[in-house]
């Protein structure tokens, strides 16, 4: 698959979630958050695409990480808070949705 497929695939694979229905993913450590300065799909091809090297930049500067147990806290309480989501299997990759 090129490059370009990935990303074209990656992106109809975008979609959105409520944070109750992402709970289950969280419970098998299978959820990652990115930050709201990445783009959800160029993180999402860098992990597609074993770009190791990529992926631990992002790791290092805690832009990518596995949500907090304060964030899994919060978001519990607000279980209709909404999340843009990417599955790349593994993983389910989840940046929180800024209120307009």
């Amino acid at each position: 698959m090129t490059h370009q497929d990935l990303r074209t695939e990656l992106t109809e694979n975008l979609d959105e979630a409520e944070w109750s229905w992402l709970i289950p993913h969280v419970q098998r450590d299978a959820v990652i958050v990115v930050a709201e300065g990445l783009d959800l799909v160029d993180v999402g091809v860098a992990i597609a695409s074993d770009r190791v090297s990529e992926v631990q930049v992002w790791i290092d500067e805690a832009l990518i990480a596995k949500p907090s147990v304060t964030q899994v806290g919060e978001w519990n309480m607000q279980q209709e808070k909404r999340f843009n989501t990417l599955i790349v299997q593994p993983f389910v990759l989840v940046q929180e949705k800024v209120a307009a």
